[in-house]
């Protein structure tokens, strides 16, 4: 029984986008991309061919006017919005999120724009495919993955660059920059961390092909956070009172989620995820450097002192 209603699950996934490919061959003004959208994200539980993201993103390069880069985001909105079945919606996640590591800046600056007129096309904390146990499982995983794009693209709003593909911030900020960042990378590594898989979604393929970009980010992350500790740690000695409380609450935060990434690496490790990246080593400092900074909270200052 199973099996058969798993067998007609795919046939009608298979005919929703045989459907769907011969109505816009009738009546899109962008036959080309609502195909190789379709194509890129269909109902197959296997991941998409390379042929048909390229497709997508030819419509989304530098060259393109931003008309043409909207209509993609509104169609991939409406992917994602439309559907129940947990491949077509992960595939058009790993579609975003190759276009915001792979294509001009502007997919990203429209991609921010639509969610402020139109809400988070990103935000599926309600998407669930209870067809199956493993649907369970990767519609939670699914879930995961769309809150972390969207942390990613609110990090680019607080830091004002990508940490993925610009140069990092965090080394030479002042204290007030740094207080105003580090919160957001460590949320945005909070988001990643939970990305990790459980059950069945450790091992679907599609899933790990996510997870390897999700991975291969935690190293721009991290490094911008040890980045920003060491240059908190610089001035840390020099704070007043309230800017020392806040600078002492993001370290410990920074030393838990250091431990956290430990054990995100080994459970990706596991899986045969990120064996064949430069992922980070992640070492502790010593306990009497924490304490020597909460024995300073105790005495510091109230009056702010010259900062350079």
């Amino acid at each position: 029984m199973a099996g058969g209603g798993t067998s007609i699950r795919k046939y009608v996934g298979a005919l929703k986008d045989s459907t769907t490919v011969s109505i816009a061959k009738v009546n899109s003004d962008y036959k080309q991309l609502d195909i190789a959208i379709v194509k890129a994200t269909n109902h197959v539980e296997r991941p998409a061919k390379e042929k048909y993201i390229r497709d997508i993103f030819m419509h989304l390069n530098s060259g393109r006017a931003r008309a043409d880069v909207a209509y993609c985001i509104r169609a991939l909105a409406r992917r994602l919005s439309k559907t129940r079945n947990w491949a077509v919606a992960l595939k058009t996640l790993i579609v975003i999120h190759r276009a915001l590591r792979e294509v001009d800046p502007s997919f990203r600056d429209e991609l921010i724009s639509y969610g402020r007129s139109s809400g988070q096309m990103l935000h599926m904390s309600y998407f669930k495919d209870d067809s199956s146990p493993d649907a369970w499982d990767h519609s939670a995983w699914i879930r995961n993955y769309a809150l972390f794009l969207e942390e990613r693209l609110e990090s680019f709003r607080v830091l004002n660059y990508d940490v993925e593909l610009d140069p990092l911030g965090t080394r030479d900020v002042d204290t007030t920059g740094l207080l105003a960042q580090l919160p957001a990378l460590s949320q945005l590594l909070f988001r990643l961390i939970s990305c990790q898989p459980h059950g069945s979604s450790s091992y679907n393929t599609i899933i790990q092909h996510a997870l390897s970009m999700v991975a291969t980010e935690s190293v721009r992350i991290q490094t911008a956070i040890n980045d920003g500790i060491l240059n908190l740690v610089d001035k840390f000695f020099d704070m007043h009172r309230d800017d020392a409380i806040r600078a002492l609450d993001i370290y410990k935060k920074a030393l838990k989620q250091a431990g956290q990434l430990s054990g995100f690496y080994d459970t990706c490790k596991t899986i045969h995820i990120g064996r064949d990246e430069k992922l980070l080593t992640i070492e502790q400092p010593p306990a009497s450097f924490l304490q020597a900074m909460e024995d300073y909270v105790r005495d510091a200052p109230l009056a702010s002192k010259n900062q350079v």
